[in-house]
């Protein structure tokens, strides 16, 4: 088969079951997407695992340490697919300071930084409980949107790999949303969720990419991608107006 006519082939809802069978750009672009989810998964497990100390009590320090070590382990998962179409996974998991970020008042929108693909959101530093709560709550909510996107990529592997990790990323933004709650029980807790909400709501929102975006088209021809950016964007809002509304923080 020439690569136009797999391409034909993923364009009407095909699917590919392994390295071989893959053609050269189809490689690159879903060797992108799997490397934005392990960067990001490594990221935000690493940013998140200081929070565990703040946390104000045992069930919400063991919250914390699941989501630590379930987000390591969802992008183990992935990588070992990336394994298969030759990356070191070794030398990989070394390249990044995972934990690292930029100052809190450093504004990049989406904008990758350097040769890390994690969301840009994952760049930028928690301030205490509260702030790690309302971040992992609207990322939390962004992550099961996205996560269902690709649970319906055509490489069958990586979309039998999102369906495997979709509840887990799912009660971790629940065990988000049981957290806020608490928060927001005192007038102290929800003035602090409230400044947290500003800051971190359009920092999730950028992760979901430009409006009209022309890689949308590329990914979806590819089978890759379903629903646009914009789509995608509309539905977290409304999840996140819908939250926000019930614990009256919006």
């Amino acid at each position: 088969m020439t690569d136009m006519s797999i391409e034909e082939y993923l364009a009407h809802g095909g699917k590919l079951s392994s390295p071989d069978n893959v053609p050269p750009r189809y490689r690159g672009e879903l060797l992108r997407l799997m490397a934005s989810f392990v960067d990001s998964e490594l990221a935000a497990s690493a940013g998140f695992a200081d929070a565990i100390n703040d946390a104000p009590g045992i069930k919400s320090r063991i919250a914390a340490a699941r989501i630590v070590m379930e987000k390591a382990d969802h992008a183990e998962r992935v990588l070992a697919l990336m394994a298969g179409f030759g990356v070191d996974t070794a030398r990989y998991e070394g390249v990044h300071p995972w934990a690292a970020r930029l100052a809190r008042e450093t504004d990049i929108g989406a904008r990758r930084q350097g040769g890390d693909m994690r969301l840009s959101v994952f760049h930028y530093p928690l301030e205490g409980w509260v702030d790690s709560v309302v971040m992992n709550v609207l990322q939390g909510a962004a992550a099961v949107i996205q996560i269902a996107e690709y649970a319906r990529v055509s490489y069958q592997p990586l979309a039998e790999v999102f369906r495997a990790i979709a509840p887990r990323e799912s009660r971790h933004a629940e065990l988000g949303r049981e957290g806020l709650a608490r928060i927001a029980t005192s007038e102290e807790g929800r003035a602090a969720a409230l400044s947290s909400i500003a800051y971190w709501r359009p920092r999730v929102a950028a992760g979901f990419g430009p409006a009209g975006s022309v890689r949308y088209d590329v990914l979806a021809r590819f089978g890759l991608r379903h629903r646009t950016n914009e789509a995608l964007l509309a539905e977290w809002n409304s999840v996140c107006d819908a939250l926000l509304s019930d614990l009256k923080l919006n």
